[in-house]
C-alpha cells in the first residue's frame, strides 16, 4: 500500500494522476504525500472536534492532483512553458483540496487551524465570503507552500456555497449556448445572496443552541 493510499479514507472523493504523468516528472509521489498530509491534518482536527463538541466541522472533503491535460491547457492559456518547473511553481494549484463545512464559523476555524503549522507557508489568501465576486461566488481561497516546495490550493466553503458553485460551473461551460444567459446569471446572483443570508441565520441558530446547551 502506498503512502497516498493510506490517506484516501479521509476524503470522500478525489482524483489522482498516474505515475507516468509527464508534466510533473518524478514529483507525483511527493505530490500525493503532500496532499495526503493536508487531508490527515484535517481528519485530525475533525476527530478532535468530534470528541470535544460531538460535532464534525467538515461535511466532506474533495482532493485532486490536476490532470496532465488540464495543467497543460492552463499553462498555454497563461503563456507559460509546458515544463515541470512551470507546472509546479508558476501554476500553484497542481494540488487542490476543497473543504466543505456546514457552518460559516467552521470555515474560519479550519483556516486558522491550518495556518498554525510551521511547514505551511501562506502565500496567498482571498476571502470571497466577506467579499463575494460580482456574480455571487463565495468561498475562502488560500494557497500554501508545504515544506518550502509544493503549492496546495485550498478552498473552504459551506454546503450552500458548494451547491451554488456547482450550478454556476455548469452555466460557465454552457455560456453563450443558452437563450436566457442574462436571466440565469441574474437568478444565480439572487440565489447566492439568499444562500449567504441563510448561512448567517444558520450560524446564529447554532450559536443559540450551543449557548442553551452550555
Amino acid at each position: 500500500m502506498s503512502q497516498f493510499d493510506r490517506y484516501t479514507h479521509y476524503v470522500e472523493r478525489y482524483s489522482d494522476v498516474p505515475d507516468h504523468c509527464t508534466i510533473y516528472g518524478e514529483h507525483v509521489p511527493a505530490m500525493r504525500a503532500v496532499m495526503g498530509g493536508v487531508l490527515t491534518r484535517i481528519e485530525t482536527l475533525r476527530k478532535e472536534m468530534r470528541e470535544k463538541t460531538g460535532t464534525d466541522p467538515v461535511d466532506h472533503c474533495l482532493a485532486r492532483i490536476k490532470t496532465e491535460e488540464s495543467m497543460r491547457e492552463k499553462l498555454r492559456r497563461r503563456g507559460f512553458s509546458e515544463t515541470t518547473e512551470d507546472a509546479l511553481f508558476k501554476i500553484r494549484d497542481a494540488i487542490g483540496v476543497r473543504i466543505v463545512c456546514a457552518f460559516l464559523n467552521d470555515v474560519y476555524m479550519i483556516k486558522d487551524y491550518l495556518v498554525r503549522f510551521e511547514d505551511y507557508e501562506v502565500v496567498d489568501e482571498k476571502d470571497y465570503i466577506r467579499h463575494a465576486k460580482p456574480n455571487g461566488y463565495r468561498s475562502y481561497h488560500m494557497i500554501i507552500r508545504v515544506g518550502g516546495t509544493y503549492y496546495v490550493e485550498l478552498q473552504l466553503r459551506t454546503i450552500s456555497m458548494d451547491t451554488w458553485a456547482a450550478l454556476e460551473h455548469q452555466m460557465h461551460y454552457k455560456k453563450g449556448t443558452l437563450e436566457n444567459d442574462a436571466l440565469i446569471a441574474s437568478e444565480l446572483k439572487r440565489c447566492a445572496d439568499e444562500l449567504a443570508s441563510t448561512d448567517v441565520s444558520m450560524q446564529i441558530i447554532r450559536d443559540m443552541i450551543r449557548e442553551e446547551g452550555a
